[in-house]
């Protein structure tokens, strides 16, 4: 709980406000993130952080970025196109309140939001080639070869039995990469050497 305030804390500093112009697309985009959820991503990437050494504020930008990337992956998971979800955590979905349009572009606006997060040398202490690192990291876990590849090899299952080997392939990438990306994010925000990203890597 502690560690799930101070990200929530972080996100409402670092998302624009809904008054910025133009005001629905940031409301959406808060609409999302502010639906619930354990910040599950955020906070291995902080514990990841702290075991190599680091602090929460090291990490924080790291965690921010990928809470911002798992949104606006259930923001467009939801979309008719998708799963064609009415509900998230209670709540209506992003494109139910807000129309499908601003739905994608909410679902844009995260992901891109994301990687400014993640590119901003005011924001932590963590010196900039290792916060390239950090971006190569995430861009990686959340792109072709990882949570969308798994997504695609999701929708691309639908109706169909697959083996246990191509299951297993499907959540590695869809849910399994951003969750080890998450680890080797907060590692490296805490400066931790090859050996220990490994562990945090075998343990993602």
């Amino acid at each position: 709980a502690e560690r799930r305030a101070l990200v929530d804390a972080a996100l409402d500093r670092w998302l624009p406000p809904p008054t910025e112009p133009p005001s629905i697309i940031h409301e959406a985009m808060r609409y999302s993130v502010f639906a619930g959820g354990k910040r599950l991503r955020p906070m291995l990437a902080l514990f990841g952080c702290e075991a190599a050494g680091g602090t929460p504020e090291d990490a924080m930008p790291g965690a921010v970025a990928l809470e911002l990337i798992h949104t606006y992956s259930l923001v467009h998971d939801d979309l008719p196109a998708m799963d064609d979800d009415d509900f998230r955590r209670g709540r209506p979905t992003c494109h139910k309140v807000y129309g499908e349009a601003i739905g994608i572009l909410a679902g844009d606006a995260l992901l891109t939001h994301a990687f400014q997060v993640l590119a901003d040398q005011t924001a932590a202490g963590v010196p900039p080639l290792r916060r390239l690192r950090m971006i190569a990291e995430i861009a990686a876990a959340a792109g072709s070869v990882g949570m969308v590849g798994g997504q695609t090899m999701d929708i691309q299952a639908e109706g169909k039995a697959l083996d246990p080997a191509a299951l297993l392939m499907l959540h590695s990438k869809k849910t399994g990469a951003l969750l080890r990306a998450s680890l080797r994010v907060g590692g490296l925000a805490g400066g931790a050497d090859e050996a220990a990203l490994a562990h945090l890597t075998r343990y993602g």
